[in-house]
């Protein structure tokens, strides 16, 4: 058995209620504790393993960003490809239908954004009826 050489260390009161919880909910001593915490600070795979865990949340929000960029690009290809289709096979009205179309229209508009409204407060979304399984696109 090693002998240990006693250390005195103040501590904030939150802090100590901390360690004093942690060491009870484990059964162990407040002094092995503070120990294995104090050698896990020190210990030259503590920057490794920091390193390896900010690298898996890189690594997350790298995917999270892919897809929110599929997502987005999407959603933009979808709005164009509608606009294109409309304006290519709708004809213009005549002159004298225009003001009463212009009122139809803000009314549609108005009926549209509160079924857009509930829907995006219920779902479901458009991209979740696109499948997730999409081959990724080169640029």
């Amino acid at each position: 058995m090693t002998t240990k050489t006693p250390f005195s260390v103040y501590l904030d009161p939150e802090l100590m209620h901390a360690l004093a919880a942690y060491a009870d909910r484990r059964g162990k001593s407040r002094s092995l504790v503070a120990e294995a915490a104090i050698a896990s600070f020190l210990s030259p795979d503590a920057d490794e393993q920091r390193e390896a865990a900010i690298a898996k949340r890189l690594d997350k929000l790298d995917r999270r960003t892919t897809r929110l960029e599929r997502d987005v690009g999407i959603g933009v290809e979808m709005i164009a490809m509608f606009v294109r289709f409309w304006l290519s096979n709708t004809p213009p009205p005549p002159e004298a239908e225009r003001p009463v179309l212009r009122r139809q229209g803000g009314d549609r508009y108005d009926a549209f954004m509160e079924a857009l409204g509930r829907r995006l407060a219920k779902g479901p979304k458009v991209r979740q009826e696109i499948g997730e399984d999409l081959p990724p696109q080169e640029e």
